[in-house]
């Protein structure tokens, strides 16, 4: 029965693991960990999840059955693909359409694959995102180009500088700060070279739109709805960090440049 414990306790860690990573509401880790749980004849499971950390706690059928596991979380990212994949296998585990073993094989997969787009494709992405961010917050069509720029080489900037750097937060000021500094250049460009009126504080706006943390947002408000009130002020404390270092990174570039 240990050995089974063990192997229902790796699948509930290693569910919670990946839907942690990818971005999931924490209650909606917690059920899932312990749906995979009670499909898998546990009498009792007891979870606790954090940003940075899970708790699981497993009863067997026997008093002295008993195990209790943390996980330790440091790299988060969004990848909502991998969420529905693995609530995908959790429906399936529980509705019996797959053995343990199977939705072991399934998570580890999972793990180890990545559905993110390529780059050039994310990059393009948030050029666009970022001129259209522009004209939808009241810029011109002459602010259109300057958002592209800005937006898709700030997001390439903070792409790069976050698989490299590991300091948190600087990433993002990094970023902020080369979309000040192309902002401003085709400003001035504009206004003293090519007579353009360009407004620069829409390209800003709207080129740090790709790197402002929308889902940390929602899912800090979703989870102080749903009564985890350490993971849900965490998560806003480390949206207030992240939108600080965005506004800090165009201050510093606009205070030096100006």
């Amino acid at each position: 029965m240990n050995s089974a414990l063990g192997e229902v306790m790796e699948v509930c860690l290693l569910a919670g693991k990946i839907m942690l990573q990818s971005g999931a509401e924490i209650y909606r880790i917690e059920d899932t960990m312990n749906r995979i749980a009670r499909a898998c004849a546990i009498p009792e499971a007891q979870s606790y999840v954090t940003p940075t950390g899970i708790f699981l706690t497993l009863q067997g059928l026997e008093q002295n059955q008993q195990q209790t596991k943390f996980l330790r979380i440091n790299n988060r990212q969004i990848d909502l693909n991998k969420i529905v994949e693995v609530n995908e296998i959790s429906r399936k585990l529980s509705e019996g359409e797959i053995t343990l073993h199977k939705a072991r094989e399934a998570l580890l997969t999972i793990e180890k694959s990545s559905f993110l787009y390529p780059l050039w494709l994310q990059i393009i992405a948030a050029a666009l995102t970022s001129g259209f961010f522009s004209l939808a917050f009241g810029g011109t069509v002459n602010d259109f180009l300057p958002s592209v720029a800005a937006g898709g080489l700030g997001f390439l900037l903070y792409t790069i500088s976050t698989r490299h750097i590991a300091v948190k937060f600087f990433s993002e000021i990094f970023a902020a700060f080369a979309i000040g500094f192309i902002a401003y250049l085709f400003y001035y460009l504009g206004m003293y070279n090519f007579n353009i009126d360009i407004h620069i504080d829409k390209v800003i706006i709207g080129s740090v739109m790709p790197l402002v943390p929308g889902v940390l947002i929602m899912n800090s408000i979703r989870d102080l709805m749903a009564g985890d009130l350490v993971a849900g002020l965490a998560r806003g404390t480390e949206a207030f960090l992240t939108a600080f270092a965005i506004g800090s990174g165009v201050a510093v570039a606009l205070a030096v440049l100006m």
